[in-house]
């Protein structure tokens, strides 16, 4: 494992949510401040604020690839499509590893209710489930974004 890899796992089992545990560990790199990357990847966390849409460590690893790629005029179009090529390309990798990008299919479970609370909880699936895809998020981030 790379640093930032062992950084992005690192943060997750301190307590850091997915989101945030991805891209802080890629954010100095970038010329952004780790606590102002744990600001911004915080309502990422459980599929976007719990919601269990995409993964958060996903979201995460899109925020890397904005941050690093993404285009700051609006008629850059060469970077904007790049970035959407980056971000479709991890989206693909992430997919062929866990067979889905969605934190609720990943996980099986409704982290919104008690029950579901309760399995998550029973199962470690924050200790499994989770920990390998902030593992992997930022694994394919290694091999691909920064590998180039």
């Amino acid at each position: 494992m790379t640093k930032r890899v062992e950084k992005a796992v690192e943060k997750f089992s301190k307590g850091f949510n997915c989101s945030q545990s991805v891209f802080s560990a890629f954010a100095p790199p970038l010329g952004i401040l780790e606590r102002h990357a744990l600001r911004i990847a915080a309502g990422f966390g459980g599929g976007m604020g719990r919601l269990q849409e995409v993964c958060g460590a996903v979201t995460g690893a899109f925020m890397v690839i904005g941050a690093r790629n993404g285009n700051t005029e609006a008629a850059d179009t060469v970077r904007k499509g790049k970035t959407y090529e980056e971000v479709r390309a991890f989206e693909k990798r992430f997919r062929k590893l866990h067979g889905t990008i969605l934190c609720r299919e990943l996980l099986g479970l409704d982290l919104n209710t008690d029950e579901g609370q309760k399995q998550f909880k029973e199962k470690n699936l924050s200790g499994t489930v989770c920990s390998e895809c902030v593992r992997d998020a930022a694994k394919i981030l290694d091999e691909t974004v920064f590998e180039k």
